[in-house]
């Protein structure tokens, strides 16, 4: 029904435009302390329908067809950001069973038993005893902790509160809100390099997302251009091909990262970047700075009419939306 329904909505050649999807973790069940995140089970939904109805292309491919003209309708790219073990564990055999190659971006710096300071916040007030835990002593807040409701509501203060502090500043705030609470937390959540050659072997793409994962807004320039050369670097001599394509952390043009940020991707000889502007991508849209968003839609039937619909909406510039922010 949707093949019928996307050409005259989204269709194929010059006119065509590119859905950008972004997932994060695919969780084996459903976790009340992340629900926000896909299970199994749903993603293998979307897989079916996005399959079926619509032509899914590797990133890299859908954006040279874009700007050449040759981009299918209904034309859709799956991209997973940070580089979690799940989607190596969990999403890539769904993937592999519908014959679809999707893009990777890693932060590599997580990849040898690290963990990104949000997952560790989470682990943490997931093990913390019920009760109330005083953390004003760090500047931070004085938290009752029971159901997941609540531990969810610590959570989400939490990072609020620390999200765009300095990386190491950042990191070493959240491991002693971990000691602080007397839990150990795992860490076996982020992607080994074994786990990104895997996905590379299978023939997913895999792309950027620098080294820690920093807001380069609120990093020296020097700093944020490491952080981009530096998973570059990496992860080709982890995968022994070029990586040419980047995801910026968080995404959001004009808070999160700016023209400049813009400037070092294309000049370290990437071809292509993604950010979290919401629409979808036309054949006049700046390749390195594509829009992307989430498939929110747990249901493939809802999904699939947003999809077909935003093919109708060109995003916003990233000019625009920074000055929107």
């Amino acid at each position: 029904m949707f093949r019928v329904l996307g050409e005259p909505l989204a269709p194929g050649g010059e006119r065509a435009r590119l859905i950008v999807l972004i997932y994060h973790r695919i969780l084996r069940a459903p976790d009340p302390l992340l629900y926000d995140e896909m299970d199994a089970h749903t993603f293998a939904l979307h897989v079916k329908l996005l399959a079926s109805d619509f032509n899914v292309l590797p990133l890299g491919e859908a954006c040279a067809r874009l700007k050449s003209g040759k981009l299918p309708s209904r034309a859709v790219s799956i991209t997973f950001d940070d580089g979690y073990a799940d989607n190596e564990e969990v999403a890539l055999p769904i993937l592999r069973d519908a014959g679809i190659r999707a893009t990777f971006f890693i932060a590599t710096g997580y990849s040898r038993g690290g963990m990104m300071f949000n997952d560790v916040l989470i682990e943490a007030l997931r093990a913390a005893p019920a009760g109330r835990h005083d953390l004003t002593h760090l500047g931070l807040l004085a938290l009752e902790v029971s159901d997941p409701a609540s531990r969810r509501d610590a959570i989400d203060r939490i990072i609020a509160a620390v999200k765009y502090r300095p990386i190491r500043e950042r990191a070493a705030l959240v491991e002693e809100v971990a000691r602080c609470l007397r839990v150990e937390v795992p860490r076996n959540i982020m992607m080994t390099p074994a786990q990104i050659t895997r996905l590379h072997d299978a023939g997913m793409e895999i792309g950027a997302h620098t080294v820690n994962h920093p807001i380069l807004a609120s990093v020296a320039d020097d700093i944020a251009h490491r952080e981009i050369a530096e998973s570059k670097r990496t992860l080709e001599d982890i995968t022994g091909a070029a990586v040419t394509l980047f995801a910026y952390p968080n995404g959001k043009p004009g808070k999160d990262y700016l023209p400049k940020h813009v400037r070092m991707v294309r000049e370290l000889g990437f071809s292509a970047a993604v950010s979290t502007m919401s629409g979808a991508a036309h054949r006049e849209s700046d390749l390195h700075e594509l829009p992307r968003f989430g498939p929110w839609d747990r249901d493939p039937r809802r999904l699939a009419m947003r999809l077909l619909l935003d093919c109708r909406r060109a995003p916003a510039s990233a000019h625009t939306a920074a000055v929107a922010q």
